[in-house]
Order: C-alpha cells, then sequence, then structure tokens
C-alpha cells in the first residue's frame, strides 16, 4: 500500500515541474492547482506560476492558491505524521 501511495505522490510531484502554457494559465483553477502541490509535499509554487503565467498576461489568484496549497499541504503533513508512526 505505502508503493502505490509513495508512487502516486511522485507523480503529482513531477506534474508540479511542469511549465504552464497559455491556455493552461488563463484556465487554471488556482485552487485544485495549490491543492495538488500541497498534497504532493511541494512547497508554494505560487510565485513560480505566477511568473510563467505573466508572460502570458495572465495574473495568478494567488488567494485561492495559497488555500488550496494549504488544505493539500495539511492533509500530506498528517499522512507524513501518520507513517511516522507506523
Amino acid at each position: 500500500m505505502k508503493k502505490i501511495a509513495l508512487l502516486a505522490l511522485a507523480s503529482l510531484s513531477l506534474g508540479g515541474c511542469a511549465t504552464m502554457d497559455a491556455a493552461e494559465c488563463s484556465g487554471a483553477n488556482w485552487f485544485d492547482l495549490g491543492y495538488r502541490d500541497g498534497l504532493a509535499g511541494l512547497q508554494r509554487m505560487d510565485a513560480i506560476y505566477d511568473h510563467q503565467c505573466g508572460k502570458y498576461g495572465t495574473k495568478t489568484d494567488v488567494a485561492a492558491y495559497a488555500v488550496g496549497w494549504q488544505d493539500g499541504h495539511w492533509i500530506y503533513a498528517q499522512r507524513a505524521i501518520r507513517d511516522s508512526t507506523d
């Protein structure tokens, strides 16, 4: 079970490293993107997305991203605590 969770987490982490194109920036759900990054254990990446999407004239919704990241990161941290006690 832990191997499956680790594989899923690795897949999410790799997705967080991808650059965003104009269509992805304009159609981004910033809460969901933040949630995914937090759930994967990534640091907040809103500044990176803001830089990438700024090239296309698109602004990130930093507030929505931050709330999503916090929610996802909380779950990530809870899993880490649980796994450390197993």
